[in-house]
């Protein structure tokens, strides 16, 4: 570049790359409790305006907050699946900031003393070279908080509407090390933690409800520097893709800023979706004076060998190992097994389709195919996909056994069967005729009669042209209403040509 580059746009991809990006995640994740962490109103989303609250939502005088127990334990279970050391006595405190979302004028969180400490998330990333490669990406800690309530502006330049229905609702926020390099890394680890909150079973992971939403904090420095740069925090972001341009924007942004000896504010900016530009909401000062204090209504939670046993017992299988487990036990691939433990759901029948069949790749196969496909058409949800396990399973013994060929068994047996799902796959193949044919007398009329039907293609044949021998089997199978057996006819083929 012979001139700076003023504009974010202006940065050039060379210039781009004598820089590297650090990041630092604060995710915030609503629990899946029945009620609020600290009252018993209940905790649901969708809900009218203001209809989930009580008097102590409302902060109420001489109202008296409760933890909830079940709260707790979602949050130590999301450590012990992050390899986290979980606090065997932990304590809230008060984190004072005025809001009008925020009836008490203080939050109830936790400072010195979270629940969680370490730990971290593995992510699978491609190099340059596009090998998969994992990563570890780090653990501050894991905290409990009450969430806050929502301002609506609906429209109004004038006037806010505050709906309390989210105050109180039971947050856990994962405070990231600044381990993250880029938004592709970003992207993954953010998809990696709502698969894992999904599989424990702790929050339902929307993000477009709010129900998983990310704090980003990006800084710029030039490679081979250790010293990390000035962090700007990019607030609420509650959609991957646009957290991931929220990243890849801000960064050309801080670069550009540092080619042309501007420095950089610390402060706090939100990110236009319309525009893909993050844009100053307010100057972060260098420290926050929330005044945390130990909240004296709330005596110390103390984690006792016992309850954190039966925590541990109740721990379902992990993203991690159940990979680990399909490619060793079930012989699939690692992209296989990635594919598959996609969903808690997806991974499930699987297992459920293994237990049924012992063509484990044929399973995955199908799982990755024509499932997948179906599911992409109708919600994704294989709750409700109308084929059962059994009956998939069936469908893939027929064609790997050679009862049906595969296109059969896939163009048109499934189809039937996603309409017709009380139907067995050999029923529906029976009674229309789709059976292989594995007649060796039939299938040779079959051969003598294409043959002789086409003399100057079996001429070009015989001269050289043996990607001919398609054609021929092509019509064998049209002839045969796609019953024939493809190895059959390939070998009568090569015999008579």
């Amino acid at each position: 570049m012979t001139e700076k580059a003023h504009h974010p746009a202006d940065i050039s991809d060379e210039l781009l790359a004598t820089y590297e990006t650090v990041i630092g995640l604060e995710v915030h994740c609503q629990l899946l409790t029945d009620s609020k962490l600290f009252a018993q109103d209940r905790n649901l989303f969708g809900a009218e305006p203001n209809t989930n609250i009580g008097p102590l939502t409302l902060a109420l005088p001489g109202t008296l907050p409760k933890i909830n127990k079940k709260a707790v334990e979602y949050a130590i279970r999301l450590g012990l699946a992050c390899g986290c050391s979980i606090s065997r006595r932990t304590i809230f405190d008060r984190k004072n900031y005025f809001y009008p979302d925020l009836p008490k004028g203080y939050q109830i969180s936790q400072d010195k003393k979270p629940i969680c400490e370490n730990g971290g998330v593995k992510i699978s990333v491609k190099n340059t070279a596009g090998q998969i490669n994992e990563k570890l990406i780090r653990f501050h800690h894991i905290h409990l908080e009450e969430d806050a309530g929502k301002s609506v502006h609906d429209g109004s330049d004038t006037a806010t509407l505050l709906d309390y229905n989210r105050a109180g609702t039971p947050l856990v926020e994962m405070v990231s090390e600044p381990d993250l390099r880029s938004a592709e890394e970003t992207g993954a680890f953010v998809t990696e933690i709502r698969r894992l909150v999904r599989y424990l079973g702790i929050s339902d992971g929307n993000m477009e409800e709010g129900s998983l939403r990310c704090d980003v904090n990006v800084s710029v420095r030039k490679n081979g520097e250790s010293r990390l740069g000035t962090k700007v925090e990019v607030k609420n972001m509650n959609s991957i893709r646009n957290m991931m341009r929220a990243i890849a924007y801000e960064t050309r942004r801080q670069v550009a800023l540092l080619e042309n000896n501007i420095e950089i504010q610390q402060e706090t900016r939100m990110f236009d979706v319309e525009n893909g530009q993050t844009y100053g909401m307010r100057v972060k000062e260098t420290m926050n004076d929330y005044r945390y204090f130990p909240d004296p209504d709330l005596s110390p939670i103390i984690v006792s060998d016992e309850w954190l046993e039966n925590i541990k017992a109740s721990m379902p299988a992990l993203p991690h190992e159940l990979r680990e487990k399909f490619t060793l036990k079930y012989g699939i691939p690692a992209y296989d097994a990635m594919v598959l433990t996609d969903t808690k759901e997806i991974a499930d029948y699987f297992e459920t389709v293994c237990s049924k069949t012992s063509s484990y790749k044929a399973a995955s196969n199908w799982l990755m195919g024509p499932v997948k496909s179906y599911l992409n058409d109708h919600d994704g949800d294989i709750a409700l996909f109308p084929v059962s396990a059994q009956s998939l399973a069936d469908l893939i013994e027929l064609s790997e056994s050679g009862v049906v060929s595969n296109s059969v068994a896939s163009q048109k047996i499934f189809p039937v069967l996603l309409a017709e799902p009380e139907r067995t796959p050999t029923e529906i193949a029976t009674s229309n005729n789709w059976l292989q044919n594995s007649n060796t007398n039939e299938l040779e009329t079959l051969v003598d009669e294409v043959i002789s039907s086409m003399p100057d293609k079996v001429a070009a044949y015989k001269k050289g042209k043996k990607g001919l021998l398609g054609l021929f089997v092509g019509e064998i199978m049209k002839k045969s209403n796609g019953t024939a057996d493809p190895k059959l006819v390939n070998q009568l083929l090569a015999g008579k040509l």
